[in-house]
């Protein structure tokens, strides 16, 4: 693996694991019972953005590094999932 696609596989690691982590934890104005004229009742009371920034830092290298040490000290590649196509194969 590169240091490109580390680079890019590491992203989108990451956004994936931001969008699963957003909604933990979520109490929406309504429910806290302090709506905020202007504002939604289902917008959050308290979005706690730096703790699910740090939580999906952590979360995205343990995945990262597990999927590094798959395909690159393991010796499994992506050519040996049975049900893909071979790469490199002409059809």
């Amino acid at each position: 693996m590169t240091l490109v696609t580390g680079i890019a596989t590491y992203v989108i690691i990451w956004w994936l694991t931001l969008f699963i982590v957003l909604p933990f934890g979520v109490v929406t104005q309504e429910e806290a019972g302090e709506v905020e004229e202007g504002t939604a009742p289902s917008a959050p009371a308290r979005p706690q953005i730096v703790r699910k920034l740090l939580i999906t830092t952590a979360a995205s290298l343990v995945i990262f590094a597990g999927a590094y040490w798959l395909l690159e000290v393991s010796g499994i590649g992506l050519d040996d999932i049975p049900f893909m196509p071979k790469f490199g194969e002409k059809y």
